[in-house]
């Protein structure tokens, strides 16, 4: 009689996360609405969606730079939502985060050097010269000239070099999550392809597990294993890489891919069927189905009843009611 072994347990697990943010006595912005996802050791989910739909709130909530209204997010086992005082100190470390604008995250009044070495002095347990030696280990991990540059200040860097540093100061922590905020998107091209590939070398020597939010998808496509697509506070689909680009399940899903350009001289600039139309605001999103409103499929049932995100295929969630190539 054969065993199957169990499937390892997820790093982290979000489970019906709510985030909202009253704007007065009778409104309020629905920035996350139940969203739902598993995340494994070693793992890369890309986060993609418009402008405004939740991602940068999802990804500030996982790290509890923010509390969530409602939900659990479950890391190693543990409900960090239902942390508070020293029990929530002790996890903090193993979250961590980088930003889409590196020069704002960074003290402007203090050396770079400095920066880097603060998360150790937060934590405790290390004095001023272990501190700043690690500090110094870390920048040459990251491609950093230590002695040139520790205790210079970030006006004296270019946004590469302070993304870099940034970088080491996320990783001074020893995380086993780390929260990449659109951090190439500020960068020059060519300056984009230094920050992935030591991204991509950092997670190996590491350990880490990334949830990496891009509007690229080409680079999406490059560096993640899986991808999840929101949608207005949702998530539409969530699915391995390949398959998503391949056969994109969601209309919303294959209507992102379609308008994303290509570098073909040939091929003509896309008309997708989202161009133009207006997008619903997130304080008071549609009924049933949030993207039935400039859906080409959509039906009556779309506008009254909200689609569960259900298995469509092998690895392949989606909420949608009349899904796409996956249906079959």
């Amino acid at each position: 009689m054969s065993q199957t072994s169990a499937a390892p347990p997820p790093l982290l697990s979000v489970d019906r996360l709510v985030v909202e943010f009253p704007l007065d006595r009778r409104r309020t912005v629905h920035a996350v609405s139940g969203v739902s996802f598993r995340l494994g050791e070693g793992e890369t989910l890309g986060l993609v969606g418009e402008s405004g739909c939740g991602k940068s709130t999802l990804a500030r909530a996982v790290v509890q730079l923010l509390r969530p209204t409602s939900g659990k997010i479950w890391f190693r086992g543990e409900d960090v939502c239902r942390l508070r005082g020293e029990p929530l100190r002790a996890i903090r470390p193993h979250l961590q985060m980088i930003f889409q604008d590196a020069v704002a995250s960074l003290n402007p009044g203090r050396c770079v050097g400095g920066s880097i070495a603060e998360p150790l002095r937060v934590m405790g347990g290390h004095d001023r010269r272990s501190r700043d030696i690690a500090a110094r280990q870390m920048m040459v991990a990251v491609g950093l000239d230590a002695e040139r540059h520790f205790h210079r200040k970030p006006f004296e860097f270019s946004g590469g070099q302070c993304q870099r540093i940034c970088i080491a100061r996320a990783l001074m922590t020893r995380p086993q999550l780390l929260v990449c905020d659109e951090p190439v998107s500020a960068l020059d091209v060519s300056i984009q392809a230094q920050i992935l590939n030591l991204l991509a070398s950092l997670k190996e020597r590491y350990g880490l597990s990334l949830i990496f939010i891009s509007h690229d998808l080409a680079v999406v496509k490059n560096i993640c294993d899986r991808v999840a697509v929101m949608y207005l506070g949702k998530l539409c689909e969530i699915a391995a890489v390949d398959a998503l680009f391949n056969t994109p399940c969601h209309p919303y899903t294959a209507a992102l891919l379609a308008a994303h350009p290509e570098p073909d001289p040939d091929r003509p600039p896309a008309t997708g069927d989202l161009v133009g139309m207006e997008i619903p605001s997130p304080v008071d999103p549609p009924a049933g189905c949030r993207f039935h409103t400039r859906c080409p499929a959509a039906q009556p049932v779309c506008s009254v009843t909200e689609p569960d995100l259900r298995e469509v295929a092998t690895g392949s969630r989606v909420a949608c009611h009349f899904p796409l190539s996956a249906a079959g």
